[in-house]
C-alpha cells in the first residue's frame, strides 16, 4: 500500500486529542500515516472544537489559507473534523468550496471509507449521532503504540446541559463504554510501554450510573490501578456535582491516583452557577474541595472559569475572584462568555461591555499568575518524583511532569524519557520550575 501522507491539527480539549490519535489509527487501513507539517501532506484534518465562538472563527480562517495550500498541491485533501463538523454538516460543504469531507463526533469509524470517496472527487458529510449502546462498538482501539502517556475515553457524550455549553448537541447523549474494553485498552498500553493513563470523558464522575448493573466510575479507577505496568492515573473532566465520597476515598487509599483534579467551577456566585444550570453552589464546592484534600493533602486543583456571563454583576465576579483565593488553583483556563448555538444562554440579555468583560478576564488572570507563582515558590527546595515525558527546550535539559501536574525542567540524559527521577526543585518560573537530580 503507498504510504501516503496526513497532518492533523487538533483543537481544544483533551479529547479531541485522544480522537486525533484514533483518526490516525483509522487512516491508516487506508495507507496514510501522519506528517507534523502540511508541506509534502497528502491530506490534511482540522479536528476542530466549537465551544467557544473564537476557536470556531479560527477554523473558517485556517480553512481560507487553506486555498494557497491548494494552490502549491492541487491534489491535497482537506478535511474537518470535531465539534464545528458536528455543528455545521453539510452547510460546511457549501461555505467551504475547496472542502472534500466533513465527518462528525460519532462518525470516526467512517473516515477511511470517506477519505477513498475523496480520493475519487466526491465531497461528503457524515454527522449523524447514534445515541445507542451500538456505538460502544464503534470506538477505535489504539492498541500498544507505545508513549509515556497515553488518553483512554471511557465515555463520551453529555447529559448535564448547562445553560452556556454546547457539548451536549455537538457530542450527543452521554454513554459509557464497557469496563472490561476500557481496560483491555489499558493493558495494551502498558504491555507498550505506557505508564500514565488519562481516563476521559465530559463527566468521567457520572461513568457507568446509567448502566446500573456495572461499576462506577471509583470502581474503574481501582481496576485501572490494579493493571501491571501502570504507575499514574489521571482524569478528567469532573463535573463537581457527581463527586462522590467513593471517588475522594480513591485518593485516599489508591497512590497511582495523581495529585491532581481537574474540578471547573465557571463561577464563584451562587446566582450565576443557578443560571448556569451547574446543579451545585458555592458552599458545595468548597465542601468538596475541602475533602479532596483531606484525602490527598498535597492535591492540586485546576479549573475552567467563565467571565461576563450574561447578566453578571461586580459582586457576582469578586465572588469568582474571592473563591479562587480560597482554593488556591495551580492553574485555571479562563475565558469570556460567547453565546453558542441552541444552549439556553445564548438568548439571556446581555448589557455588560466587551471591554468590562476584558477588564474581567484580565483580572482573573493577573490573580492566577499570583496563585501559580505562589505554589511555585512554596515547591522550592522540595524533592519531587517527575514522570520524564521528553526533551526541554534548552540544550541538555529534559522535563518531567509531577503528581500534581507541575512541570520541572532539568539535565539530564534523554534515555530517561519514559521513566521516573526524584529531582529537587531549585527555582520556580511562571509556568514551570527548575530542577536538579541527586
Amino acid at each position: 500500500m503507498v504510504d501516503k501522507k496526513v497532518h492533523i491539527q487538533t483543537f481544544g480539549c483533551q479529547m479531541n486529542v485522544s480522537d486525533s490519535e484514533k483518526i490516525v489509527a483509522a487512516l491508516r487501513q487506508v495507507g496514510y500515516s501522519p506528517t507534523d507539517t502540511i508541506d509534502g501532506a497528502d491530506m490534511v484534518i482540522l479536528n476542530t472544537c466549537s465551544v467557544r465562538a473564537k476557536a470556531e472563527e479560527r477554523i473558517y480562517g485556517i480553512l481560507h489559507t487553506m486555498k494557497g495550500e491548494l494552490k502549491r498541491n492541487p491534489r491535497l485533501l482537506i478535511g474537518v473534523g470535531g465539534c464545528v463538523a458536528q455543528q455545521e454538516g453539510e452547510r460546511l460543504l457549501k461555505k467551504v468550496p475547496h472542502l472534500s469531507f466533513v465527518f462528525g463526533t460519532h462518525n470516526l469509524h467512517l473516515i477511511p471509507q470517506m477519505v477513498l470517496a475523496a480520493e475519487d472527487g466526491k465531497r461528503i458529510a457524515e454527522t449523524d449521532f447514534i445515541d445507542n449502546e451500538t456505538r460502544l462498538d464503534l470506538f477505535p482501539v489504539l492498541g500498544g503504540t507505545g508513549g509515556v502517556s497515553r488518553f483512554v475515553t471511557i465515555m463520551q457524550g453529555c447529559d448535564n446541559f448547562c445553560s452556556y455549553c454546547i457539548v451536549p448537541y455537538v457530542r450527543g447523549r452521554e454513554i459509557s463504554r464497557r469496563p472490561a474494553e476500557i481496560l483491555e485498552e489499558v493493558r495494551m498500553a502498558a504491555d507498550s510501554g505506557v505508564r500514565e493513563v488519562t481516563l476521559l470523558g465530559q463527566n468521567v464522575n457520572s461513568y457507568g450510573l446509567k448502566v446500573g448493573d456495572g461499576p462506577n466510575f471509583a470502581a474503574l479507577l481501582r481496576q485501572v490501578a490494579a493493571v501491571p505496568g501502570i504507575e499514574r492515573i489521571r482524569f478528567m473532566t469532573s463535573h463537581p456535582k457527581d463527586i462522590s465520597k467513593p471517588l475522594i476515598d480513591c485518593f485516599a487509599d489508591q497512590e497511582k491516583i495523581c495529585s491532581h483534579i481537574h474540578l471547573p467551577v465557571q463561577a464563584g456566585s451562587d446566582r450565576v452557577l443557578q443560571i448556569m444550570n451547574r446543579g451545585y453552589t458555592r458552599s458545595d464546592y468548597l465542601r468538596k474541595v475541602e475533602s479532596l484534600r483531606a484525602a490527598r493533602p498535597d492535591i492540586c486543583f485546576t479549573s475552567d472559569i467563565i467571565v461576563g456571563f450574561p447578566g453578571e454583576t461586580e459582586a457576582d465576579f469578586r465572588d469568582t475572584l474571592s473563591l479562587m483565593e480560597e482554593v488556591g488553583y495551580s492553574d485555571t483556563y479562563t475565558f469570556i462568555f460567547s453565546p453558542r448555538p441552541e444552549t439556553k444562554a445564548a438568548s439571556l440579555e446581555d448589557k455588560t461591555t466587551r471591554a468590562e468583560k476584558q477588564a474581567r478576564l484580565d483580572e482573573v488572570i493577573a490573580l492566577q499568575r499570583k496563585l501559580t507563582g505562589n505554589l511555585h515558590r512554596a515547591l522550592v527546595g522540595s524533592r519531587l518524583q517527575v514522570l520524564v515525558e521528553g526533551v526541554g527546550r534548552h540544550e541538555g535539559q529534559i522535563y518531567g511532569r509531577t503528581s500534581g501536574n507541575r512541570i520541572v525542567n532539568f539535565t539530564g540524559p534523554v534515555e530517561m524519557i519514559g521513566s521516573f527521577a526524584d529531582v529537587l526543585v531549585v527555582k520556580d518560573a511562571p509556568n514551570s520550575m527548575l530542577g536538579e537530580m541527586g
